[in-house]
């Protein structure tokens, strides 16, 4: 059954999608900018979407879906290791989900990719490839 997102998004192109999405998330409307995200990710060329899956990454920790940011930030990080950020976002989801253990491997991550990890918490560093 297609909820009201879904069907706002059908017949668009994927760019108006993710600028939706991105407006979504500025609005701090998260779980609709998930929605979107998710509908573009399913039918986008995968080549296309970095931005898209990190944004993502990001509405799901500020959605506190602190499993989904991880996964979704681990993805990233397999396709781009150096991707700070998504080590950033990893560390954060795993900290607020309890996952100390879990968490510092991917702190020292992120301090090897030059992140600021000292507890600013408010996920929109400017370092973010999606801006």
């Amino acid at each position: 059954m297609a909820t009201f997102v879904t069907a706002m998004l059908e017949g668009r192109e994927p760019y108006d999608i993710y600028r939706w999405a991105q407006q979504l998330f500025a609005d701090r409307d998260h779980l609709a900018a998930i929605e979107a995200l998710e509908y573009l990710l399913d039918r986008a060329p995968d080549s296309e979407l970095g931005a898209a899956r990190e944004l993502l990454t990001r509405a799901y920790y500020h959605s506190a879906q602190l499993d989904k940011a991880a996964a979704s930030a681990r993805e990233l990080l397999a396709k781009d290791p150096d991707h700070g950020y998504a080590a950033l976002l990893l560390y954060r989801s795993l900290v607020r989900a309890g996952r100390r253990d879990e968490a510092e491997r991917a702190r020292l991550w992120a301090l090897a990719l030059g992140m600021d990890v000292s507890g600013r918490d408010d996920g929109d560093e400017a370092d973010s490839r999606a801006e």
